[in-house]
């Protein structure tokens, strides 16, 4: 198999949850590029109907919106339902839902603390298990979780001020590994994307406050994650390329935790 012939995603199917806006909506662009067919899953779904528009338009391969909050188990379970109906198949799943909530760590409000940990801990894994069931019945498939490098550091509190979040994508990053270890008999891999700062809708409150320089000057590369930064790694990740590569987690960050 050559090169362009590993990176290939044509004809795939890929679910991308959180894939209308923001770092979600960067990674699906970028499968669409390498030819996979697109699964737009957000709870917003006209924005998902907007993005799928644009990429049938710019890229030629058919994608649909599905409306689902990650949370729920019924949406979960429409939401894999409806890209095997409509494809056949389900080859790529990017578990990219997610959210946060910022407090006082003294006083942090425990029902934002379960909301945060039952969207990007207990809604990724259950969306997950129910895609592997039917990766398992197609013998492959590629599960690609979002991260942060949040896992791998904390900040001061006039930084960032928002535990579950780390907790959440530190459990991400376990959730990983044991998922990829379990699952490999089945050819199913699961790996871990990791952002730096990128600026989003969600992240967009701290970097664009007074002071958010200090941000980019603890970035080696100078810079916040740009429009195409993500785009080669999910395409890694999604595609034959990284045929001996699972329950790994790689950080995109500008080279900022290596001087955590």
């Amino acid at each position: 198999m050559n090169v362009k012939e590993l990176f290939s995603l044509t004809g795939k199917t890929a679910i991308v949850t959180g894939g209308a806006s923001g770092i979600g909506a960067q990674m699906a662009r970028g499968l669409a590029e390498a030819g996979a067919n697109l699964v737009i899953a957000a709870r917003k779904v006209d924005r998902c109907k907007e993005m799928c528009e644009k990429l049938m338009k710019d890229n030629g391969i058919k994608a649909i919106a599905v409306a689902c909050d990650v949370s729920k188990e019924e949406d979960c379970r429409n939401l894999v339902d409806a890209a095997i109906k409509e494809f056949g198949t389900l080859d790529i799943l990017v578990n990219n839902a997610g959210t946060s909530w910022g407090a006082d760590s003294l006083n942090f409000p425990m029902d934002k603390w379960r909301m945060v940990m039952d969207l990007n801990v207990n809604g990724m894994f259950q969306l997950s298990a129910m895609a592997a069931k039917a990766m398992k019945e197609q013998g492959c498939g590629k599960i690609i979780n979002v991260a942060s490098m949040g896992a791998f550091g904390a900040d001061k509190p006039d930084i960032v001020n928002a535990i579950p979040y780390t907790a959440s994508k530190g459990a991400v990053v376990a959730m990983t590994r044991d998922m990829a270890a379990k699952w490999a008999q089945y050819g199913i891999y699961v790996n871990a994307v990791c952002p730096g700062w990128f600026p989003t809708d969600m992240s967009g409150k701290v970097l664009n406050r007074e002071g958010s320089e200090k941000f980019t000057e603890r970035i080696p590369l100078g810079r916040f994650g740009g429009e195409d930064d993500l785009k080669g790694m999910i395409v890694l990740l999604a595609s034959p390329a990284s045929n001996f590569i699972t329950g790994q987690s790689y950080l995109v960050d500008g080279g900022q935790t290596i001087l955590l």
